[in-house]
């Protein structure tokens, strides 16, 4: 039998097509086609894309509820304040200008590769995924969304309708340092993404630290964030006990030794742009 395109406009009709039958849900698939190679498009497709409350960036009075068919573009063009400094230069690193249209926020973190580009900005940000499906809505932080390699919570029947970010410190900035074999275009070895905020005497009064592409998912560095309150951001020393949550690999990017080394100094150059130097 052929393979049915759907594009509904109305969100329960998109539920009740994940409900009938077997169907891939595709929301920008510039990671869904390419993943394909030349095999053919076999099973039937729900493109989410067209679902009105699925887009756009407001703000309510909680924090920020972003789409999760909002495109790159978007984030990164959006008036956003200066904590999302780093999901916005996050933003201009996923592929090309052709690969930003098109690639949705929450098709990076459904396809769960360990290098997708929006997961540690999203981390820094306390981020919440908003699911849609049969018995409801729930929410649950993004760092128990995503549970390893091209594997998340997302029920069978569910839709990622949403993710929610808390409101941050006025004061806060964010940044994002990405590392690899080019400039542009190109997987990350690894990258970093920080939000920090500094006291009157220019000491952190805030701090967020997220790595990717060096552990099966991207992790928070906890231990780190504790340590960097009350210093001065030129004062902050990265040590290998601050980086345990990670566990680089090796691969046909970078050995496992190189990523280690690069994560500091990527946490240093990324505090540096988030306090404007």
């Amino acid at each position: 039998m052929d393979a049915a395109y759907y594009a509904p406009t109305d969100l329960e009709e998109a539920l009740g097509l994940l409900g009938t039958r077997e169907i891939s849900v595709v929301a920008g698939g510039t990671d869904w086609f390419p993943a394909r190679g030349r095999t053919p498009v076999s099973g039937d497709v729900l493109d989410v894309t067209r679902l009105a409350e699925l887009r756009g960036i407001d703000r309510d009075g909680a924090g920020w509820r972003i789409g999760a068919a909002t495109t790159w573009t978007q984030i990164a063009r959006a008036d956003l304040p200066p904590v999302f400094g780093g999901l916005r230069a996050a933003a201009r690193e996923v592929g090309g200008v052709q690969i930003q249209n098109a690639g949705t926020v929450a098709g990076n973190l459904c396809n769960a590769s360990p290098a997708a580009d929006g997961m540690p900005p999203f981390l820094t940000l306390d981020a919440e995924v908003e699911l849609a499906g049969p018995a409801g809505r729930r929410r649950l932080p993004l760092a128990d969304f995503v549970t390893g390699p091209r594997q998340t919570a997302r029920g069978t029947q569910e839709l990622v309708v949403a993710l929610h970010i808390p409101a941050q410190p006025a004061h806060a900035r964010g940044a994002f340092v990405k590392t690899g074999a080019r400039r542009y275009l190109v997987i990350s070895i690894a990258m970093t993404a920080v939000t920090v905020g500094l006291d009157a005497e220019g000491r952190i009064d805030h701090a967020r630290v997220a790595v990717g592409a060096c552990a099966p998912v991207a992790r928070r560095l906890p231990a780190l964030e504790a340590e960097m309150l009350g210093r001065r951001p030129a004062d902050v020393t990265v040590t290998q006990a601050h980086l345990a949550p990670l566990a680089p690999i090796d691969d046909v990017r970078a050995d496992a030794a190189y990523r280690a080394e690069i994560v500091p100094h990527q946490i240093s150059r990324a505090l540096t742009v988030a306090c404007d130097g």
